[in-house]
């Protein structure tokens, strides 16, 4: 870190490179060049190193989130929590500032708890950022909250709880002018109808939400949500446009980009290929999809998976194979909310 100038003229040059820093995370993180983010976001902890951890709490979230996607699910966890433990453990009043990084990070947590099947932990997360909520100084912050906290209402059967808190979110980002996650709540809105079973609900909100994503750029987030589009599709019976849809993102996801969705689409190509008889395409595209979930720790897929190779192999009369698959997959809990494509 550079020296100070006179009258803390460095410290104040320090704090707008990292702004830049973190704005230019966020649009790598946006456009999917998760290395690119990552750099971007280390370089604006580094800048703000002499700070106070709530000032490097947005720094530490946009890290956290790069490992998200790159199917590094534990680390991201473990990111988190750390910060959030040094920030409790100051004890006493806490300030605003401490409020909306606690509110931030929580915040940012519950996405990954979720995808490695630490539900109490979602639930908990989400309890905790909606009790910092009224100590919030940025409303934005705040309708991020309400959009993350939806995947956790809806594990928990709790529907109209999660179309309510995501209505709260999309009001406050309409109050907010033109913004980048409102499209983020359409996603959201389009995978508790998924996990609902409206299907046309569910596919309207998730083309509205990726036809926004793309106009933005956001070129990982827009094939994230084209493989939930895809599931839907297949599942109206759409068969052939889902297919398309997927096989157009085979070489655009992998293990280190988007890996549970690099899962989804192997699992729904595996399904596809199963209706139309084709055993063998389903069994090499299973396969591929638990080796992808595997690496990246998201429980509630990986037992998904776990089960429809346990039942190809029952059908095609390996037993023993079947009963591999089985407890594999018993290690692990899939339910309503916890799985990228559904329902569970």
């Amino acid at each position: 870190m550079r020296p100070a100038g006179p009258r803390g003229g460095g410290i104040v040059t320090d704090r707008s490179e990292a702004s830049e820093r973190l704005a230019l995370g966020e649009s790598a993180l946006q456009s999917g060049e998760l290395t690119v983010a990552r750099a971007h976001f280390e370089a604006a902890e580094a800048l703000l190193a002499d700070e106070p951890l709530p000032r490097r709490a947005a720094a530490v979230r946009g890290i956290a989130v790069t490992h998200l996607l790159a199917g590094e699910v534990r680390y991201a966890c473990v990111l988190l929590e750390t910060a959030i433990e040094q920030l409790e453990a100051k004890g006493g009043p806490r300030s605003p500032e401490t409020d909306d990084a606690l509110l931030l990070l929580h915040t940012a947590s519950i996405a990954p708890y979720t995808d490695l099947g630490a539900y109490a932990r979602a639930a908990q997360a989400a309890e905790l950022a909606l009790a910092l909520v009224p100590h919030a100084t940025d409303q934005a912050l705040v309708a991020r909250a309400h959009r993350s906290v939806a995947r956790t209402l809806i594990a928990t059967g709790r529907i109209a709880e999660a179309e309510a808190s995501l209505a709260t979110a999309q009001e406050l980002y309409e109050q907010l002018g033109p913004h980048a996650e409102l499209a983020q709540v359409h996603w959201m809105r389009g995978y508790v109808h998924a996990q609902g079973g409206d299907l046309a609900r569910a596919e309207t909100e998730l083309r509205t939400a990726r036809d926004m994503l793309s106009a933005d750029g956001a070129a990982l987030y827009t094939v994230q949500v084209e493989v939930e589009l895809a599931d839907v599709l297949r599942r109206r019976g759409l068969r052939a446009e889902a297919e398309e849809l997927l096989r157009s993102h085979l070489d655009r996801l992998s293990p280190w980009h988007g890996a549970v969705h690099a899962g989804g689409v192997h699992r729904l190509l595996g399904q596809i290929a199963e209706e139309h008889g084709d055993t063998e395409g389903a069994e090499e595209h299973y396969v591929s999809a638990l080796a992808l979930l595997e690496r990246a720790g998201a429980a509630g897929d990986l037992a998904d998976i776990c089960r429809l190779l346990g039942d190809l192999f029952r059908r095609t009369g390996r037993v023993e194979a079947a009963l591999g698959a089985y407890r594999t997959g018993l290690g692990h809990k899939a339910a309503i909310g916890t799985t990228t494509l559904g329902q569970a």
